[in-house]
């Protein structure tokens, strides 16, 4: 892909080679810093639960505004218009209030050190094992998909080829979370929120001001690609035609209740962040918290998107040498001075890791904890955790290098997020959810229900999807409609199984299933943690009063 450097070459400069040493030079500081308090497997893998609420939220936010974010979503920006908006106001905001009012306190009171832990708790150690492996292969796939963005990025700004590109960053991530631990990686995605967001909002703006504002943006978007790119409902009746490929009830039940909730609630690069809060109200304010700024975010990566395809109309269509996700690079190439530049490849670069960063540390987590402790290596000590924790996050970058190069063979990172979520998230959110709120469903449940969704979101997406047997318009509407059938498939089967199957002793479920008390429910609640902005049932209200009023004017 030599030619995709020349093409973009960002014509960068000493100023901004300078912002972006500055930049690095402060991230392996913080590593440094963080590695002081690493002393325990505990403080390596959770940070010793002793963060406050401010640091996890952002943290938590800031995981999910990887560079697969960024790129992605201006990437689905371009391809497919305001759609977009979806992935956030129906995709996000809920499943994180919900995450934060219902799931937190089963898990945090529950002391697991990883989503995978939960399960076993719940169910039994076939669910544990599979889960965690599923979860363990995910991680490493989507962490790949983050050093691919990345090396668009660096393969832009030095032409580098994409391999050298991935391989550096890569190793560069490596240092400082085998470090510093999650502690590292949490301190450094506060830092690149804010960096993030100086990159983004001056490219928001200049793309608004270089197309004619918002009304010569969809003037133009709408002449291209008719009066449905500019609508995020456009055209979703059912059989009708739309650029997203998908109707209004596959966006609700596939985007905003299956891969939604799966996502959010049980992928453990996100739930992590929470897990290392001080306490169980900063544990549940940690995605309240995070839903405030996500509802704002969608402007500044949707809106690069839309301009990219007005700046250049053939992107991502045949025959032509840029692929969506080239959309942010283009427009930095197109619109930044130098100066704001730097900082803008910065904050690429700072998303890259924060997402990066969030999936390595998961997954060493999920492998040390939950595969190697419980399966392999057991009852020793400490120590021997943490070093192997650190060893694990070598071998998680190393893996992830290789899986980037799956990631580079598809034209929407975003996509390929998508169908990776409905193939693993979505089966693991049914196996929580009916473990949860039904106290029934038995041991053999778990594992059966993962192995239903799991298989039966791949065969939608490779044969009924891949092979034509039913025409469905798009990848992204096929992932909908996988996410569906996965969740379907593996309810489904729990229940059947359950039917069959003895119930977990009902002296085991305490605290694990909704409506039944936890062991640690008597515990005095901390003083001065009934303020009304420390609430958490407060919180969520408001989050959903303001998506709400966000979510009026475009569902008109």
């Amino acid at each position: 892909m030599h030619y995709l450097a020349e093409g973009l070459r960002l014509p960068t400069n000493g100023l901004d080679y300078t912002i972006l040493a500055i930049y690095f030079v402060v991230v392996l500081g913080i590593g440094f810093a963080a590695r002081a308090s690493v002393k325990t497997s505990l403080d390596f893998f959770l940070s010793g639960r002793s963060l406050p609420a401010w640091v996890t939220g952002l943290a938590f936010v800031a995981a999910n505004l990887g560079a697969t974010e960024i790129l992605g979503m201006a990437a689905t920006g371009a391809q497919y218009g305001v759609a977009v908006v979806h992935w956030y106001w129906i995709g996000a905001i809920p499943a994180m209030v919900f995450l934060g009012l219902v799931m937190m306190p089963f898990y945090y009171r529950s002391k697991v050190r990883s989503v995978p832990e939960f399960l076993l708790q719940r169910f039994d150690k076939s669910a544990h094992l599979l889960s965690s492996i599923l979860f363990a292969f995910a991680a490493i796939l989507i962490a790949g998909v983050n050093l691919y963005a990345l090396s668009i990025v660096v393969e832009a700004l030095l032409g580098w080829p994409q391999w050298v590109a991935i391989v550096v960053a890569g190793l560069f991530v490596l240092v400082y979370i085998t470090i510093g631990g999650l502690s590292s990686a949490i301190y450094n995605e506060v830092l690149q929120f804010f960096v993030i967001l100086a990159a983004l909002i001056p490219l928001t703006l200049l793309g608004l001001k270089r197309v004619g504002g918002w009304d010569g943006l969809s003037g133009s978007l709408e002449k291209q690609h008719g009066t449905d790119f500019m609508s995020a409902w456009g055209g979703t009746g059912i059989g009708d035609a739309n650029p997203l490929g998908a109707n209004w009830l596959t966006i609700i039940l596939g985007l905003g209740f299956v891969l939604s909730f799966g996502y959010w609630t049980t992928n453990f690069a996100e739930v992590q962040r929470a897990l290392s809060a001080k306490n169980l109200s900063a544990a549940q304010r940690t995605p309240l918290i995070a839903a405030f700024p996500k509802i704002f975010i969608v402007f500044a990566v949707m809106i690069p998107g839309l301009v990219a395809a007005v700046v250049v109309p053939k992107i991502g269509t045949p025959g032509s040498d840029l692929t969506y996700n080239d959309a942010i690079p283009l427009l930095m190439q197109e619109l930044l001075p130098n100066g704001v530049l730097g900082i803008a490849v910065t904050g690429l670069l700072a998303a890259f890791m924060a997402g990066m960063a969030a999936n390595v540390s998961s997954f060493n987590t999920v492998f040390t904890t939950d595969i190697w402790q419980r399966y392999v290596k057991k009852d020793q000590p400490d120590a021997y955790y943490l070093r192997f924790g650190r060893l694990i996050t070598a071998v998680g970058v190393l893996a992830s290098i290789g899986t980037a190069f799956i990631a580079a063979s598809f034209s929407n990172i975003m996509t390929y997020l998508q169908t990776l979520f409905s193939f693993f998230n979505v089966p693991m959110f049914v196996v929580f959810i009916i473990g949860m709120f039904w106290k029934r469903a038995s041991m053999k449940s778990g594992v059966w229900g993962l192995v239903a969704g799991t298989t039966a979101a791949m065969v939608n997406y490779f044969v009924i999807y891949k092979q034509g047997i039913i025409d469905i318009p798009s990848d992204q509407g096929a992932n909908f409609v996988s996410a569906i059938v996965g969740f379907v498939a593996g309810a489904v089967v729990m229940v059947a199984v359950t039917l069959f199957t003895a119930p977990k002793p009902e002296a085991e479920l305490a605290g694990l299933v909704y409506g039944t008390e936890s062991p640690d429910a008597d515990e005095a609640p901390e003083q001065g943690d009934d303020a009304w902005y420390r609430k958490p049932a407060l919180l969520g209200w408001g989050a959903i009063v303001l998506a709400t009023l966000c979510y009026l004017p475009y569902s008109l």
